[in-house]
């Protein structure tokens, strides 16, 4: 039996039921997951600050203050990856909780395989890819890509980029002009569990365009080939 690499992970469980914490650390613990149990927004952004785990479970709908919030001040100190849990399976909750810092997003009823595959994923994501890029890298004029500092500069501007946002940008200018299979873009990015999950992909497309691209809505770098995925254009140097 091969050692499990994830045995011993702090994981920080938050739900103002008791009843699906118990369920969700019961199962977790079982997978060799150590876990610590939050019943609030509050006391969420409290244990992450003290208890540093390395992954956050959390509720969406909790009183007092829900998860989008907590989340919201969790990102003004802390990269740790979180998987927000939620009845809810619209578009638009998912666009709300990735714009707030979301790593991933299971819709209740959910199975403990489930979820603990997803914890996997993204704790896979979050240690298991490095650049060694010391030097920003010229577009063109108005943009410049520093990987080493997860930075985009745009006229002169450095902007922050999120973990998953940098991944994907990197996947897409170390394959310049060629167009990358959306598929192969999630199995990169995310791990193979996603690699069907085109809408996340959008998103994070949005997101990166809305960051880099002069008019988003219009874009002159990141460039959809329908049906297929996504092709950064490097311009051609002017004479």
């Amino acid at each position: 039996m091969s050692e499990n690499p994830f045995a011993g992970k702090l994981i920080l469980v938050v739900d103002d039921e008791p009843r699906m914490i118990k369920f969700v650390q019961y199962n977790l613990e079982l997978d060799g997951f150590r876990v610590i149990s939050a019943s609030d927004g509050l006391e969420a952004v409290e244990k992450v600050r003290t208890q540093l785990p390395d992954l956050v479970v959390m509720d969406v709908m909790m009183p007092d203050m829900d998860g989008y919030e907590a989340l919201r001040q969790i990102r003004t100190f802390s990269d740790v990856p979180v998987i927000m849990l939620t009845v809810k399976d619209e578009e638009e909750d998912k666009h709300r909780a990735f714009a707030a810092g979301s790593d991933d997003y299971v819709t209740k009823p959910f199975s403990p395989r489930e979820l603990s595959d997803r914890i996997k994923a993204v704790l896979r994501r979050a240690g298991g890819f490095s650049v060694t890029d010391s030097e920003p890298i010229r577009i063109d004029d108005r943009l410049q890509i520093d990987f080493a500092r997860r930075e985009v500069i745009v006229d002169g501007k450095r902007i922050g980029l999120r973990p998953t946002e940098w991944r994907l940008l990197y996947h897409l200018v170390k394959n310049p002009n060629w167009v990358i299979p959306s598929e192969m873009l999630l199995q990169k990015v995310w791990g193979f569990e996603y690699k069907d999950d085109v809408q996340l992909l959008r998103l994070y497309i949005a997101y990166l365009r809305s960051k880099i691209e002069k008019d988003p809505s219009n874009p002159q770098y990141i460039l959809t080939e329908r049906g297929v995925g996504y092709r950064f254009v490097v311009p051609e140097p002017s004479n």
